[in-house]
């Protein structure tokens, strides 16, 4: 009888290292490494308009509109909103949970939101989406 524990470990590995390297977008301007090794994280800038009070992410249903994803200092978070006002992320679930998810990056000094974690699909300003404001 032949093992399957090469094969089971290729593809272990192999799924490992899949969901690793999608743990940051390439090409995201927000993220940048200084001369001295320390990272340094952009998020978006807050709207002008007065925001709502912020749902926190540890509260269930807060993500109804799917997390937004961003880098973050400590690494990729998922948030119930684009700013990542305090309270509003989590540590990333990416690669163990299936949940509706958003990419949002910064290129060439715009702000998007993108379906994937890869800055060549299917992106579009946050400029363009809809911000509610309190009225």
């Amino acid at each position: 009888m032949k093992s399957h524990a090469p094969r089971f470990a290729l593809i272990t590995l192999a799924l490992a290292t899949s969901a690793a390297s999608a743990q940051f977008v390439k090409g995201n301007e927000a993220v940048r490494v200084l001369a001295n090794g320390t990272k340094t994280v952009q998020v978006p800038p807050l709207p002008s308009v007065a925001l709502g009070s912020p749902c926190p992410a540890a509260k269930p249903g807060c993500a109804g509109g799917g997390w937004k994803m961003l880098e973050s200092d400590s690494g990729l978070v998922e948030c119930t909103e684009v700013f990542a006002r305090p309270t509003t992320c989590r540590p990333s679930t990416y690669g163990v949970e299936k949940r509706s998810r958003a990419w949002i990056v910064k290129v060439k000094g715009q702000w998007l939101q993108c379906a994937q974690p890869d800055i060549s699909g299917k992106c579009v300003s946050l400029k363009s989406l809809p911000v509610s404001a309190v009225q």
